[in-house]
């Protein structure tokens, strides 16, 4: 097992984004008027997988309260262990829906398995977390995406299946409306290896940008 080494750094991000600035005006633009978009991290393992699944379809601040209702619901810790030892009744009364909470205990019960691997997938490439993220019920390909950047910091992820990254990315190129995720992944393949950090100024763009 390789040393783990969390890549998307602010000082990443931020010589990421100044080299892509300089090569593009929108970009640049888009950096004048929002600033740098801030590191964020995620301790990997189970339980930053965890809250992937709780903040599926709900906003930011309804996932933080429902994941410190479930945290206390297991007794303090999010943990395989921890889950295995709660009944589906106190994982729903903490917030979960019932959809939630069989994916929780598929999440469980792959990694007690050993079919998922959560302390060693830094090891593995970006296409491998995600097949073996995604091979768990009720991960999708965004939710492996945010693995990879907030939990392992991967420096090329680009979530095109995220409506606001599509929308911040068009505020940035100044398109006529939201591209789909095709034309996203397309339009921005000339900004590889560096759309991990596109993606967070996608975001910050969406949520501080006035709209033109």
């Amino acid at each position: 097992m390789g040393k783990f080494r969390f890549q998307l750094t602010q000082r990443v991000i931020n010589k990421s984004l100044a080299r892509l600035a300089e090569r593009d005006v929108r970009i640049a633009k888009a950096l004048e008027e929002v600033g740098y978009p801030k590191e964020r991290r995620r301790a990997q393992g189970f339980a930053a997988l965890a809250h992937i699944i709780v903040g599926q379809q709900v906003s930011t601040h309804a996932a933080r309260a429902i994941t410190e209702r479930l945290i206390a619901t297991v007794g303090g810790a999010l943990t395989p262990e921890a889950v295995s030892n709660s009944d589906d009744v106190a994982l729903k009364s903490a917030g979960l829906s019932r959809q939630k909470v069989s994916y929780l205990r598929s999440l469980t019960a792959a990694v007690r398995s050993g079919s998922l691997p959560v302390d060693s997938l830094h090891d593995l490439t970006d296409a491998e977390v995600v097949s073996r993220i995604t091979a768990i019920k009720g991960f999708g390909e965004w939710s492996a995406h945010m693995y990879l950047m907030f939990a392992l910091g991967r420096l090329d992820i680009w979530p095109t299946g995220d409506l606001a990254v599509r929308a911040g990315f068009a505020q940035i190129m100044a398109l006529d409306e939201r591209p789909t995720p095709a034309q996203t992944r397309e339009f921005a393949e000339s900004f590889s290896p560096c759309r991990s950090a596109l993606a967070l100024l996608c975001w910050k763009v969406y949520s501080e940008a006035p709209l033109p």
